[in-house]
């Protein structure tokens, strides 16, 4: 049993932890990509997905605590893994040349570090309803049930889109390399299909961004709009 625990407090079972967290929050990104593009089915069947969200009940914070915990564990144990690289290394080098060739992969820490801290902030925006309150539905004629008017309300304001834009450009990046390397980390990679698994990262991350981007760029663009009769200060 000792061994079994010292297994998971190694640096493989550090990034086999990470390699399955990551899998699992891709499961919820993809999940969660599915429901938000029915905005563009509209007002009534937008809300209606929101609806059975929230119909979950307590089943809905179970999985919101699960999914809290595990990007938690993903974010410890990579900046765990990282401090024991740099301590292996050593002292740094006066000349720094990158082990990987990607930029996707030298900047995996900074990007999983902005995502986390954008994942607070939009908790903040539409789940806890602290960050633009304004568009929560009680200031405005849309009540505080109509998700969809307060997701178009705000991706309407282009501070607020853009910095959307940004944070998931920074997803794709990450996702770009992170899927790929899963792979190597569950000793899944192949001589065979080594070309087809490198590129399956970026393109996932390109879908998976080009996704979440249609929703605040379409807004901007006019294409998804407010309800006829529904306005925000």
């Amino acid at each position: 049993m000792n061994g079994n625990a010292g297994s998971w407090r190694s640096s493989i079972g550090k990034k086999l932890v990470v390699a399955l967290t990551g899998l699992a929050l891709v499961g919820f990104l993809s999940v969660h990509l599915a429901g938000n593009l029915l905005v563009f089915k509209g007002q009534e069947a937008f809300n209606a997905y929101a609806l059975a969200l929230r119909d979950l009940g307590p089943g809905l914070w179970v999985a919101r605590l699960l999914l809290l915990a595990m990007a938690g564990a993903h974010i410890l144990l990579a900046l765990r893994l990282q401090a024991e690289n740099s301590a292996a290394r050593g002292a740094a080098y006066v000349v720094q040349r990158p082990q990987v060739s990607t930029p996707a992969a030298r900047s995996m820490l900074l990007t999983g570090l902005l995502i986390a801290a954008f994942v607070l902030y939009h908790l903040a925006h539409f789940t806890w309803r602290v960050a633009h309150p304004e568009f929560a539905g009680s200031l405005g004629v849309a009540g505080p049930d109509d998700v969809y008017s307060m997701v178009v309300g705000s991706f309407g304001q282009p501070l607020i889109a853009g910095l959307y834009v940004v944070a998931i450009v920074l997803l794709g990046l990450h996702l770009a390399h992170g899927v790929s390397s899963v792979f190597q980390t569950l000793g899944l990679r192949h001589p065979r299909w080594e070309r087809t698994l490198a590129r399956l990262g970026p393109a996932f991350g390109a879908l998976v961004a080009a996704g979440y981007l249609s929703i605040p760029l379409a807004v901007q663009a006019g294409l998804v709009t407010l309800p006829p009769g529904v306005s925000f200060p």
